[in-house]
Order: C-alpha cells, then sequence, then structure tokens
C-alpha cells in the first residue's frame, strides 16, 4: 500500500481521468463527443425554454443535491427555466401515501407537460424511482437526459435521448464527475474561457477592474 500523499495522487488523477473519459451516446445508443453532448444539452434546454417550458432535474442521496443546484444555477445563472423535486414534504408525503418508487414519477404527473425535458441523474442508473420517472416522462411527451455511472449497460443510461455516462464504480467519484459535467454545461453556456465569459466570476472581475 503506498503512502497517504501518493494514493491521493493517484486519487485526483482517477477523478480527472473519470471526467475527461466521460461518454455520451443518443437514444440509439450512437457515441458522440463530450462537446456535441454539451450543444445537445443547451439546445434542447434552450428550446424548451423558449416555448415555455422548462428542465426537470432529478436525483436521490447527493444526486438530490445536485439536482437543487443546478435547478438553481441553469434558472438564476443560465436563464434556461428549472425545477427540481425535492421538496421535503413532498417526498415524505407520497413516500408514505404511494411510496418510494413513485415519488418522482408522481410529480411529474403534476408538474410535467409536453415539451418539459427530464434531467434524471443516478450513479447506478437502477434506482426504481428513476427509472419510473423516465417512464412517466415519456407518457407526458417530455425529453430525458441521463447522467449515470457503473455499469454501461444500465438501463437509465439506454432510456434518455441523451446519456452522460461516467465509467466508474464508486459513488464518489461518480459523483463528484456529474457535477462537473453539468457545471461545465453552464459555466460553457454562458462564455467560458472566451472575452464575452458571463460567468458570476468573470463579470465580478470585470466590474473591478472598471471601477
Amino acid at each position: 500500500m503506498g503512502s497517504l500523499a501518493d494514493r491521493t495522487a493517484e486519487y485526483f488523477e482517477t477523478l480527472a481521468r473519470l471526467t475527461r473519459d466521460a461518454s455520451v451516446t443518443d437514444l440509439a445508443g450512437r457515441p458522440m463527443t463530450i462537446g456535441a453532448g454539451i450543444e445537445a444539452f443547451l439546445s434542447r434546454g434552450r428550446a424548451a425554454h423558449e416555448a415555455g417550458n422548462k428542465l426537470i432535474f432529478i436525483g436521490n442521496g447527493a444526486s438530490a443535491s445536485m439536482a437543487s443546484h443546478y435547478a438553481l444555477d441553469f434558472s438564476k445563472n443560465g436563464g434556461i427555466r428549472s425545477l427540481a423535486l425535492n421538496d421535503g414534504a413532498m417526498l415524505t408525503a407520497l413516500v408514505n401515501d404511494i411510496g418510494g418508487e413513485a415519488v418522482f414519477a408522481e410529480q411529474i404527473g403534476y408538474y410535467g407537460r409536453e415539451g418539459d425535458v427530464l434531467v434524471a441523474i443516478s450513479s447506478s442508473g437502477s434506482s426504481a424511482n428513476i427509472l419510473r420517472a423516465v417512464e412517466r416522462a415519456r407518457d407526458k411527451g417530455c425529453g430525458v437526459i441521463t447522467f449515470s455511472g457503473f455499469d454501461s449497460e444500465n438501463p437509465l443510461r439506454l432510456s434518455g435521448d441523451l446519456n452522460f455516462h461516467v465509467a466508474g464504480d464508486e459513488y464518489g467519484f461518480v459523483e463528484v464527475a456529474h457535477s462537473a459535467l453539468i457545471h461545465a454545461i453552464l459555466d460553457l453556456s454562458l462564455g467560458w474561457g472566451t472575452a464575452d465569459d458571463r460567468n458570476p466570476g468573470a463579470l465580478k472581475r470585470r466590474r473591478m477592474a472598471a471601477e
């Protein structure tokens, strides 16, 4: 067993590799580049917003935190109407009344409308409540974008119009890679790396430079 310093370096090298090597496929399983996947995500999100629709983020555990985080950021910073189905009172009521597997599908029944886009985040890609939500979204005429990990043939990855997959088998790596990918989509949409960067940090730097 290596030293803590060596294992720390290996940990971050593994995390960087898994994030960099994430794959994207369409509903037919055809591969595309990460750049093309990001463009496709943004195209679907912007089209939904312009039509008066929204992104709907869902996830369990750490992925639920991501759902809340990115529904906020895409709405506030990205200008794409977004919603996370993570209200505590709603979730506990639905678990109590109809069971855990239906907590997201039931809410999609309440709030989903044709033209919305469901963004389903699951490290394993096999959570029953996430998969049932995808089925309900399809019934409502929603598009589906997925973020999954672990087995490349997991059922969630096979169900989306656009599917981002991280080929890791540990939750920490997959969760952090998912967060990095979704944040990259948002940051790049705001012009990161260009003179017109509209990310909050870039706007603050320009304001300070002008003072």
